[in-house]
Order: C-alpha cells, then sequence, then structure tokens
C-alpha cells in the first residue's frame, strides 16, 4: 500500500499508508491527525485542510484549480507549495509523498 508521510505543526513526522483513490485529505484525516479541519469534508470550500507540499513531489501533483487558488488566498501561511489536501487524489504514482499541514489561519 502507499505511504504518505505527514509532518504535524509540532514538527513530527509519521508516515500512514493510504488506500489508493483516496485524497491526500482523507487519508490524514482517516488516520487521526486531529489538526487537519477539513471542515467542508473536501468539497473545496474552506481551505482547512491546507498543507505544503514537498518540493520534490510539486511537479507530480495536477495543477490547482482556480477555486483552489482562491481559497488559499486567504491564507497568512501559503507558500509556493501550498495546496489543499483535499484537492491532491492519493495513487501510488504519489508513493513517499511528504506534506507539512500548514499552520492554522
Amino acid at each position: 500500500m502507499p505511504q504518505l508521510h505527514v509532518v504535524n505543526r509540532a514538527g513530527v513526522e509519521s508516515t500512514v499508508e493510504a488506500a489508493d483513490g483516496l485524497t491526500v485529505m482523507e487519508a490524514i484525516r482517516d488516520n487521526g491527525f486531529d489538526e487537519l479541519l477539513a471542515l467542508c469534508g473536501g468539497c473545496c470550500s474552506c481551505a482547512t485542510c491546507h498543507v505544503h507540499v514537498d518540493p520534490a513531489f510539486a511537479g507530480r501533483i495536477a495543477p490547482m484549480s482556480e477555486d483552489e487558488d482562491d481559497l488559499l488566498e486567504s491564507s497568512d501561511h501559503r507558500n509556493e507549495f501550498s495546496r489543499l489536501s483535499c484537492q491532491i487524489p492519493f495513487t501510488s504514482d504519489l508513493d513517499g509523498l511528504r506534506v507539512t499541514i500548514a499552520p492554522e489561519d
């Protein structure tokens, strides 16, 4: 099963197994990371699943939509590797992906 590396807000990294076909948000949420709120449940309407993607994987993820870009504009913690984890389908091609949960806005 593909692995996802998640760095929490305290800087502690954990590795979880994620089923192919889930979103990164679902994999994080389903593995007990409470600080990733994901209030809208993956509808791309709240930006509470903001993560920073490891630069090594940035080019392997589909470009963000205009809606995702608009939501991230409201974050004080946006950087060039910011993504909404609900908008990243997790597949075996992303095995080893490392994301850091962004600070809360």
